[in-house]
């Protein structure tokens, strides 16, 4: 969840790497939060726990998501192009298990009234999908 982006601009989640990625979800912010699901895979690994899947970026140990931001998720006109890094450490083998849905939220606006960018600090909820997440 990106909470309260500035409005106007568009947020995607990135899905792939390298030359061949694409933003998908896109959506055009309203000042109001935004929210993007993906389902990455989960691997038991020695430090506890690991991602994987085409939303999953970064080395083992420090594993992230990329959410695209303006042209960079390809909206014409606007000379906002950034990406935001939501890092995945934090999340637990604890937090995991089936049926349960971790939200993460980042702040959507930077100091300086444009879109949040670069490494983000996220906050985990946890809820399960019986009870709406």
């Amino acid at each position: 969840m990106i909470v309260q982006p500035p409005p106007g601009i568009d947020f995607g989640v990135q899905k792939g790497r390298g030359s061949s990625y694409e933003t998908v979800q896109t959506q055009r912010s309203t000042g109001a939060d935004l929210t993007f699901e993906i389902e990455p895979t989960i691997k038991a690994s020695a430090d506890g726990v690991d991602f994987a899947g085409p939303f999953v970026h970064g080395p083992r140990g420090g594993r992230f998501v990329y959410i695209d931001i303006g042209a960079s998720a390809g909206q014409a006109g606007t000379f906002i192009r950034r990406r935001m890094k939501i890092p995945l450490a934090g999340i637990t083998s604890e937090m995991t298990g089936s049926g349960r849905v971790i939200e993460v939220r980042v702040g959507g606006t930077g100091k300086d009234g444009t879109p949040a960018c670069a490494t983000v600090k996220p906050s985990f909820v946890l809820g399960d999908r019986a009870h709406g997440g």
